[in-house]
């Protein structure tokens, strides 16, 4: 484990969270890992919700490490299967769950797809997260003030971020950056319209969104060599002032699942003049994603392509 060494606001502030239970998606590397690592350590019951139960244990005994009394629990799910995401959820053994962190992504090189059909990009980043919070939404509502924490990218306000309804699974051209970014805009416009809607339904549990920024980890093992090589954990020293270690990014998701002063629709990253690394900080959330015309065309089209349908659908 890379420590933290940013300064600001950090899950100690947030208190003990014994008592609560927490699903992490991706939780077995990088900034998913360091979400459920100090979870576990504030006391909390974690769900590791990952594709790969072999490296899900590996993470559980690293947790071990920090937090060796904590209740960790390795639940196999993929993302990239709808199927497999209604069998996890009814494997759950919890009538209430108090935090869920929608943080599992992929940045595809090649186009590919889900079992479903679904491009690689927005159907794992988006599609899958959309009908999992759906299919646990009645346990999210059992808690006394659930958390639902998306993770996004500040690559959905890049120029080519847009939603395309046209095109929204990029038939008609991929490019990886472009299709990753869609699929990111889509997540930011759905953390939103979540929101919305859980409100208007006068329900407790809120939703939230952060972006890690530039953080050292995995996703990028598919991309061009610069990229692979300007993320390297191994040259830390040298690109710190555009990365940060997983520790340090996981710190925008804590703060937005854990935060006693959060609200609804918040949205943290790194603050500053460089949005992709430093302490944890509300930050603007890109101007489409905030559109509630764009927001409740996106969830009927996820409605549709994935068949799961809850709040007002």
């Amino acid at each position: 484990m890379v420590q933290s060494k940013a300064r600001g606001w950090t899950p100690a502030q947030a208190g003990e969270q014994s008592g609560r239970v927490a699903v992490v998606t991706g939780a077995n590397s990088g900034i998913g890992l360091e979400t459920a690592r100090a979870l576990a350590v504030a006391g909390a019951t974690v769900v590791l919700a990952c594709r790969d139960v072999g490296r899900a244990e590996q993470a559980r005994e690293a947790i071990a490490e920090s937090a060796p009394d904590a209740e960790v629990r390795v639940e196999q799910l993929d993302l990239a299967a709808l199927a497999s995401i209604t069998e996890f959820a009814a494997r759950l053994p919890y009538p209430a769950i108090d935090l869920l962190i929608n943080n599992a992504g992929v940045m595809a090189s090649a186009r590919d797809r889900t079992a479903d059909g679904f491009e690689l990009d927005f159907g794992t980043n988006f599609l899958g997260p959309f009908a999992l919070t759906g299919r646990l939404l009645d346990r999210l509502a059992a808690a006394p003030a659930a958390r639902i924490v998306t993770v996004g990218s500040h690559t959905d306000r890049t120029p080519s971020a847009r939603l395309d309804f046209e095109d929204l699974q990029s038939e008609n051209g991929f490019r990886a950056a472009r299709t990753y970014a869609r699929s990111k805009l889509a997540v930011t416009t759905f953390m939103v319209e979540l929101d919305r809607r859980l409100t208007a339904a006068g329900s407790s549990t809120r939703a939230l969104g952060a972006h890690p920024g530039g953080v050292r980890t995995g996703i990028l093992n598919q991309q061009n060599r610069l990229l692979r090589f300007a993320f390297d954990e191994r040259l830390a020293r040298l690109t710190n002032w555009f990365s940060q270690s997983p520790a340090d990014g996981a710190r925008a998701i804590l703060r937005a699942a854990l935060d006693p002063a959060a609200q609804g629709g918040d949205y943290f990253g790194p603050g500053g003049r460089n949005p992709l690394v430093g302490p944890p900080e509300r930050v603007p959330i890109t101007r489409p994603a905030l559109d509630p015309v764009l927001g409740a065309r996106l969830w009927a089209e996820a409605e549709k392509l994935t068949g799961v349908r809850y709040l007002g659908g």
